[in-house]
């Protein structure tokens, strides 16, 4: 039996496994077979990250990530979770091979997943000119011409904050009419900046190795066209990726894992969320990192209050929570020595 079982990867899974190993509490990482490091796997240059004042290429930050949490000894799996049984002292954990994991912890960090248009060129030139943030890769267009494509609030705040870049934003929208509120829709429309296409749908996205326009296809009639660009910020939504547990905590109205106010903690005691699957707002690496950082040290506090007798058989090389005391020190493998 593990102490904790972490699902996910990415800034919050990697972040919170280094923590917990940290304080030898010999966590389990269930990384995805096929999207182990999330979203950043996907992106080129990261300028943003805290450390970095060169940058950093999204892989090698998730890279560095993984090797570090396995220097503290997290056992790090690329398997896919299947199911999950939360109630209860001890939790199961069910993957794809037909293994179950029994844990006392479970730390929740699926993420979330940006909602794609499905055409010809989106993911060829994810990273080359596609994005899906415009906080991450705006600074990357300055002087540029580029599309945001929606017409809810957050593609009005992406074509909003992108004009401090952009020369020029248009915004491609399917209907005749935004989504978006009445004064997120005024401050849009007020920017000189920004060019409204209506009645518009981006049929591919044209380019060699970077993007060099789209190919819009009309939805009232009219006649299809062609629009040079040097970006396509995709701004149609994202979902958390909370079917694995949707039956057994509660949710949010936008849909992300309920947690207890600033913690990491769930509806169900011993289940821990952390990154963009609790986060509908800022889905950045750095809070999400943090927001890993938060589920570890939950994580070990739930664990310092259980009796010893179920923590007894459970994975691990010291006495949950030690590592939390103040005055804790490690030693350069990063093993738990002392403390003051």
């Amino acid at each position: 039996m593990r102490q904790v079982v972490i699902i996910g990867s990415g800034p919050a899974g990697y972040t919170a496994a280094i923590y917990a190993a940290r304080a030898n509490l010999a966590p389990l990482l269930l990384a995805s077979s096929v999207e182990a490091g999330g979203e950043l796997v996907n992106t080129t240059e990261v300028e943003n990250f805290p450390g970095f004042p060169e940058g950093v290429m999204g892989p090698d930050l998730m890279d560095a990530m993984l090797k570090q949490a396995q220097r503290f000894g997290t056992d790090v799996r690329y398997e896919d979770v299947t199911r999950v049984e939360l109630d209860g002292d001890v939790k199961r954990v069910h993957t794809g091979s037909g293994e179950v994991h029994e844990a006392l912890t479970v730390i929740i960090a699926t993420g979330s997943a940006y909602r794609r248009l499905g055409i010809e060129g989106e993911d060829r030139l994810s990273g080359h000119g596609v994005s899906w943030c415009a906080t991450c890769d705006g600074f990357f267009f300055r002087g540029k011409e580029i599309a945001v494509v929606g017409g809810g609030d957050s593609a009005m705040e992406e074509a909003t904050f992108l004009t401090k870049f952009a020369d020029r934003v248009h915004v491609i929208h399917r209907g005749d009419s935004l989504r978006a509120s009445k004064i997120m829709q005024d401050r849009a429309t007020a920017n000189p900046k920004i060019e409204f296409h209506w009645n518009s749908r981006v049929e591919e996205i044209t380019g060699g190795s970077l993007v060099d326009g789209v190919r819009l296809a009309s939805t009232s009639g009219g006649a299809d066209s062609r629009l040079d660009l040097d970006g396509v910020f995709i701004a149609i939504g994202n979902d958390p990726r909370t079917e694995l547990v949707s039956s057994h905590l509660e949710l949010t109205e936008a849909g992300t894992i309920a947690v207890d106010g600033r913690s990491s903690r769930t509806s169900i005691k011993g289940v821990f969320a952390a990154g963009d699957v609790i986060d509908p707002t800022y889905r950045q690496a750095v809070t999400a990192a943090a927001s890993g950082t938060v589920a570890a040290l939950d994580a070990e506090h739930y664990l310092a209050a259980l009796p010893a007798e179920l923590t007894a058989d459970a994975k691990g090389d010291s006495t949950p929570g030690e590592a939390a005391a103040a005055g804790a020190t490690f030693d350069p493998s990063g093993r738990l020595v002392g403390q003051a």
